[in-house]
């Protein structure tokens, strides 16, 4: 039976896709390091996001890339643990040379959030929920 799952995003540059996401407080586990990938961990439960250069994606999927441009396959969510959280890493994002595409604001009155794209544009979204202004 499946025992992980892990996400596979293609990049244009591995080193400045892993720069990026460094300076925005992700880590990576480089025991999986090649010169054309990256072992991304995300969050407490370690999810691994593997980066691979655009061409080597491609012959995994046996497809071609998505323009990031102008369409979408997915938006990865992650949770933050506050507002401030949220601020501080959209911040972040700004300033390691990211996208801010939906700036951090109130949803539905118990979400604060945030939504950016990577260098290479893939699309993320940032939340804070406070369950106890659910109702």
């Amino acid at each position: 039976m499946t025992k992980q799952i892990w996400l596979n995003l293609p990049v244009k540059e591995v080193a400045k896709s892993k720069a990026f996401f460094s300076q925005i407080g992700f880590s990576f586990n480089e025991e999986h390091d090649t010169p054309s990938s990256t072992c991304m961990v995300v969050g407490e439960g370690k999810f691994v996001v593997m980066l691979f250069e655009e061409t080597l994606f491609s012959s995994f999927s046996q497809n071609k890339l998505t323009d990031t441009q102008s369409s979408s396959e997915v938006l990865i969510s992650i949770d933050a643990e506050s507002v401030s959280e949220v601020d501080e890493l959209a911040k972040k994002v700004q300033d390691a040379g990211g996208h801010i595409f939906a700036p951090p604001a109130e949803e539905q009155g118990w979400m604060y959030g945030f939504g950016f794209a990577d260098l290479d544009g893939h699309r993320w979204n940032v939340l804070f929920m406070d369950f106890s202004k659910l109702s």
